[in-house]
């Protein structure tokens, strides 16, 4: 990829940066050469670059979302979406209109066409295979779980995958699936891939972790081949399973840590996973936890006890961490990467039915940071809302939509908040990223400067993306 033409971003205002010479209001120019921020001071030179004016408006690095799913986004693209339909009834309707509709041409399996879904929960109603071959008996259909965990086949989609039980419900099968459907794609899987890097240009994210545990390199490949290409422009770090411990990631791509899936319906002991987080170590490998209940959280505190602890280790999710276990993680060094976007999105229904002893635990940030805890912000897309600006509202007001409050003492400012999207991909809690002489040029221009950009912590306001002082997203 050839340097992008020298850039100077004038009347810029910039986050916790000290420039000599520059009053408190820090308004700067700053100058992109190669890739990297070659400049800043109250006044360049402006004769050979392009020139954006930024008026005013926050100038930041560029945000990292912590833990995503990019395939699984890019999937999303040929899915009907039901997590709005408001009730059963709602849901079945959706399904047979889909299902009478012409076979895709572009499908990815055998003729009249795969049907996916995302979205479903258990307020759409009990969900088997019987349901789902009245809804539709002549096409395979498999209906994702909202957490990503689980699929349900109707009999024709059994027929052809020769999967699943007798109820239809298979779980973590995306890999099995996955790539079936990425080999069948081709070039509309390029596409959408291109598509979910250019929403989240425009949310001015330049670089992300996937958090797929892929049973195979095969997905590396697609993702490393979509990097390259700058079909993905976003800097892409990917996690791997055990298998994958020893594997380098492929050119384009940056190697993150080991992911081990705890999981509640086949829960390992302590001294299982102690043996998988200790070889992870063993090869020199962090490895990230996923755990999203509080027997989960035990397990995995107490395997990390047996086996040590590596600078880098962390927790995904911490969805339910009752104070008890603060204490533990903070003496173990470990980093919890949280989605509080889930407050806003799914409080109501947390609060209907999760057990009122888990309510105070979910999601923390405020509690976690006070003792110490590395707290790294992130998305959980497409399983979660996509948008980190939702999420930072979400850790900053703790409001679910009906206006109920989940967690009064989570809350962060607007400020930390945004850090928490701003810290280095390989350490999700440490210092946050500041615009900087020599820093790599990944960049997010807001319309606002600082006061008012916090008070309105919102996607709509970044008006520019760089990403290796590539421009990405916005006008000149």
């Amino acid at each position: 990829m050839t340097d992008a033409p020298p850039t100077t971003v004038v009347d810029a205002t910039l986050l916790g940066t000290t420039v000599p010479g520059v009053g408190p209001e820090r308004r700067v120019d700053v100058r992109i050469e190669h890739g990297r921020v070659a400049a800043i001071a109250a006044h360049l030179d402006r004769s050979d670059t392009d020139v954006t004016d930024a008026r005013g408006g926050l100038l930041i690095p560029g945000l990292h979302d912590h833990h995503l799913h990019l395939l699984a986004m890019a999937a999303t693209r040929w899915s009907l979406d039901v997590s709005a339909a408001a009730d059963g009834a709602a849901f079945d309707a959706a399904i047979r209109a889909a299902s009478s509709t012409a076979a895709p041409t572009d499908s990815p399996f055998e003729s009249p066409g795969w049907l996916r879904i995302v979205g479903y929960d258990e307020r759409l109603g009990p969900l088997d295979r019987d349901r789902l071959d009245r809804l539709a008996p002549h096409r395979p259909v498999r209906v994702q779980h909202r957490s990503g965990a689980a699929w349900m086949l109707n009999g024709e989609a059994q027929r052809l995958t020769r999967a699943a039980e007798a109820s239809g419900w298979v779980f973590r099968y995306d890999d099995a699936l996955g790539a079936r459907w990425r080999d069948n794609r081709g070039d509309d899987l390029a596409h959408a891939l291109r598509d979910v890097s250019t929403s989240l240009a425009s949310m001015g994210v330049t670089g992300v972790t996937d958090a797929t545990p892929f049973a195979d390199a095969s997905a590396f490949d697609v993702l490393a081949a979509a990097r390259r290409s700058g079909d993905i422009a976003q800097h892409v770090t990917v996690t791997g399973g055990p298998a994958l411990a020893t594997t380098s990631a492929p050119a384009g791509l940056d190697r993150g840590p080991v992911k081990l899936v705890v999981r509640d319906d086949a829960l390992p002991s302590p001294d299982e996973l102690a043996t998988h987080i200790d070889a992870a170590h063993r090869a020199s490998r962090c490895v990230a936890v996923h755990c999203v209940t509080r027997v989960a959280a035990v397990v995995a505190l107490a395997a990390w006890r047996a086996a040590g602890h590596l600078p880098g280790d962390r927790i995904e999710h911490g969805s339910v961490l009752p104070s008890e276990l603060i204490d533990d993680l903070a003496g173990l060094g470990l980093t919890v990467v949280t989605q509080p976007a889930f407050v806003a999105a799914r409080g109501d229904r947390y609060l209907a039915d999760v057990d009122p002893d888990d309510i105070a635990h979910l999601y923390r940030c405020g509690s976690l940071m006070a003792a110490g805890v590395g707290v790294g912000g992130s998305t959980d897309a497409p399983y979660g809302p996509g948008d980190p600006w939702q999420a930072m509202r979400a850790a900053t007001t703790r409001t679910t939509r009906s206006g109920a409050v989940l967690g009064h003492a989570e809350r962060v400012t607007p400020g930390v908040a945004l850090d928490l999207f701003l810290t280095s991909p390989s350490d999700p809690g440490g210092r946050p990223r500041r615009v900087a002489v020599g820093a790599v040029a990944d960049l997010c221009l807001l319309d606002a400067p600082e006061a008012a950009a916090f008070a309105d912590l919102d996607s709509a306001r970044v008006a520019a993306t760089w990403i290796d002082g590539r421009r990405v997203h916005g006008d000149g």
